[in-house]
This record gives C-alpha cells, structure tokens and sequence, in this order.
C-alpha cells in the first residue's frame, strides 16, 4: 500500500484517522475505511477507495463525518475529494496480513527467543545490563509493597488483576515489569508474555488502523497470558487509543489473563483517563513505589558491584550512596562510568578515583533547592497551576498546599520567614509560622490531606514531593 502523503508531516494523516474513529468507533471504522487509503496535501483531502461501490458508500453516507474529521485536523475549511486506487484491492486472502502484523509477530519471536536465551549469547550482555530478574531485585520500604504483589500475582497469574504500580521516575518500575515479563516466561501456563510502553501501543494501534490491520492487532495484545504497559499516564488526551485499551482490558478480563500496569501517579490523579478507565486500572491491586533511600541505595550499589566484578571498597559505595540521591538509572551509570574508567587507566577504584570521576554527578545531586523549585513541585503533585499558590483563594484545595509548601521552604532553603511570605503571595511571616506549625502536628499525628480524588498522609505527601526535588 503506498503511503500518504502531507506538505508537512504523515502524522496528521494519523491524527484525522483518529478523530475519525472516535466519530464512528473502531468497529465501523474498520468495516468502511479499513481498505481506504488518504492523501493530504494543502487544504484538499483525498479519499481513495479500491472500487467505485466503495467510493459511492463512503461518498454518500460518511462525507460529512469526514469533513468534520479533515477540519479538526487541518483547523480551516478543507476540500474532500473521492477517487478509485485499484492497487487498494487485496491480491490474495493470504495476503491479509498486514506489515504492522508481521514486523510484531517478528519482534515477539526475537523477543521470546531473547528471554528464552541461556546459551553464549546471554553471557555476552554486560553485567549491569542484563535482563532484571526478581531474585536479583533489591527490596526495601521504597518498594517492598509492590514487589510482594507482584510475587504473589506470578503465583497465580490472572487472579489479580489488573496490577497497577505506579511512582515517581526511576524508582524501578519498568525494571519490575520486566522482571515480571521474564519470570512469567518460566510458568508452564503462561505461553505469551508480551512488554510494551503506552507510546507503543498506541503507534501500533494508529498504524493497524492505517492498513487495515485491527484484526492482527486485537490479536496480538488480547490472545496473551499477560500483557504489561508501561507508563499508561501517556494515554491521557488519546481518546480513541483509550477506548481500545479500555476494550482490551476488558477481553483480557473476561478470559482470566493477566495485566499489569505501571504510572507515574496513581489512577485517582489521572483524571484525563476518563472514569472508564479509571475504574478498570483500580479494579485489580494499586500499590505505589518512591525514589530508593539510602540503605537501599547502598545495596543496589553493592549489587552492581558485585554483577560487574568491580572492587569497590565499602567506603566509597557508602559516599556514592549518601553523595547520588537521584534514580536507579544513575546508580548505574555511575557504576558504568567507575568500571570503564577503573579499566581504561588500569588502576583500582579510589575515593579519589570516584570523586574525580563523578564530579559532575555529585554536584547535579546537590543543587540548591530554592522557592521556585518547591512551589513547582507542590504545584506538580496537587494538580494546580503556578500562580495558584500566591493567590488570595482560601479554599482547602488551595490553603493546605499552600502551607506544605512553607513548611518545605523552611526546611530546604536559608529564606527568612518574611521572604518565604512574600513568595507565596505577600503573606505575613506569622502566616509562615502558622504553616510550619501545622504541618508538623499533621505528620506527627498521621493526618491526610486530599490528594485530586484520592486522600494519602500527608508525611506521603511531602515524601512524593522531597523526591522529586531530590529528582530535579
């Protein structure tokens, strides 16, 4: 099938497509346009059918949904025209099979055989890059909580289900859900287990609806034992991709399979999900991880160490583990770098060494928090816009975050009382004092605090926030 073609990008081929098929749902959309191919050039979109029945049906029955589509698209006043490409028609049954269903059936095979692989092939991958496993996952209060539900799903998979983890950037969950994936594979009961991001469903999603290829799809991510998306936050906005996923869910349930989700927040704070959804990702087992602490950092480190072969005296794991406050993804690169440096001067790893090695990381680490830092990140978890927090509203919604975020600035900053209250709208420095104050009796009596629809402690609250300060 030739491609489309646009002045500017193909991509709003798949953007009309998409709007097309939240108008007519997947079903009719693949019964009409499965075979259709358009051309968009300028403001004229051409619609090219493989016959004239075709062409007359679409032509008389969806020429008005299609305008609607091609306008939204395009934001002006769009031509439609309709014409035959014989070259649409199929060849042969045979060849149905779309390209998007032939390069994923190959990445499935490539992608069993990589997770099955335990000959000399496995034993070149680098230490610290090779496939995660469970037994070599480093548990601590961080994550502890979301790796014994996930050991107890693999002990009968489809049970619980869906599994939602969720958490802030680099405290380790994409590497549980491959984690996941492989120990999976070793279950005689489960014969498919297919990883994927939420960007990448919904590129395939797109490209089956633009060659006709939603049979193979549906196939290929609803005939599996299990099934994990990663960072389905990025659905938000994609309402046809939603309304697939959110169908996929549901034949997934209905057989008994298995499904396992990962976010960076947890379902009540992804209100662009839709209640649909929502109610689906929090009808199985939701259990949150945070940025590792230092104990686990310490092990994590000691871990790489030993993966690698690398002697790494205990004192300077213990400085990287105090000194790289951020990710997992950092502790590894760090171990990388010492490991690759260690060799090319042929000398042992020092605390010099590392120091020297790692200058640039450790001062990233330490950057000075300030007011606008804190105000962002209070901003980011409450789901409120910059200026909010200096506003003149009362209202709980406003006033609680408002006050957490004093209390951190005292904390994280050399501010005066007088300065923190004039950042946070001109308020008085008794304000600030009142703040501080009342946030240490909430987190010394436990109190909650509302979180969009959801409620946590609040001492959770500012652990979210510290680690993404601690995070950049």
């Amino acid at each position: 099938m030739r491609s489309e073609v646009y002045k500017s990008s193909d991509t709003d081929i798949d953007r009309f497509r998409a709007v097309l098929v939240e108008r007519l749902g997947c079903e009719r959309y693949e019964v009409w346009f499965g075979g259709v191919r358009f051309e968009l050039r300028s403001l004229r979109l051409t619609v090219f059918a493989p016959d004239q029945f075709t062409l007359d049906r679409l032509r008389n029955r969806f020429r008005v949904e299609i305008q609607h589509a091609a306008s939204l698209t395009v934001k002006g006043c769009v031509e439609v025209a309709f014409n035959i490409d014989e070259s649409l028609k199929p060849a042969t049954p045979t060849n149905s099979l779309t390209a998007l269903s032939r390069e994923t059936v190959l990445q499935d095979s490539r992608s069993e055989s990589a997770l099955a692989s335990t000959g000399d092939g496995a034993s070149n991958l680098s230490p610290l890059s090779r496939r995660p496993t469970l037994s070599s996952f480093v548990v601590g209060d961080h994550n502890r909580v979301a790796v014994t539900a996930a050991t107890t799903m693999l002990r009968k998979v489809g049970v619980i289900s869906p599994l939602l983890i969720y958490g802030p950037p680099g405290c380790g969950k994409t590497h549980l859900l491959r984690a996941i994936q492989l120990a999976a594979r070793q279950k005689r009961e489960v014969v498919r287990a297919i990883y994927l991001s939420a960007d990448q469903f919904t590129t395939h999603f797109l490209e089956a609806l633009r060659g006709s290829g939603l049979p193979s799809f549906r196939r290929k991510y609803r005939d599996v034992h299990l099934l994990l998306i990663d960072n389905v936050q990025f659905f938000a906005g994609k309402r046809a991709t939603m309304v697939e996923l959110q169908h996929t869910m549901d034949e997934l349930s209905r057989q008994g399979r298995q499904l396992v989700l990962a976010a960076d927040c947890p379902p009540a704070q992804m209100s662009e999900l839709g209640p649909e959804l929502i109610a689906r990702m929090s009808g199985g087992v939701v259990c949150g991880m945070e940025i590792a602490d230092r104990a686990t950092r310490l092990a994590i480190l000691r871990q790489l160490s030993q993966d690698s072969k690398l002697a790494v005296p205990s004192g300077v794991l213990e400085m990287l583990a105090e000194q790289m406050r951020g990710d997992v993804r950092q502790l590894q690169g760090a171990m990388n770098r010492l490991n690759l440096t260690s060799e090319a001067l042929g000398c042992p790893v020092t605390r010099e060494l590392a120091e020297a090695t790692l200058a640039d990381l450790f001062s990233t680490m330490h950057r000075a928090v300030g007011l606008t830092d804190i105000s962002k990140a209070v901003c980011g978890l409450f789901g409120l816009e910059p200026g909010e927090l200096k506003s003149e509203r009362r209202t709980r919604k406003i006033t609680q975050p408002r006050m957490l975020a004093m209390w951190l600035a005292r904390k994280y900053t050399r501010a005066a009382y007088s300065e923190i209250g004039d950042f946070f709208g001109n308020r008085a420095h008794s304000t600030v004092i009142s703040a501080q104050q009342k946030v240490d009796g909430w987190v010394s009596t436990g109190s909650s605090i509302r979180l969009g629809r959801s409620v946590c402690q609040v001492a959770d609250a500012i652990r979210r926030i510290e680690n993404q300060l601690q995070a950049g």
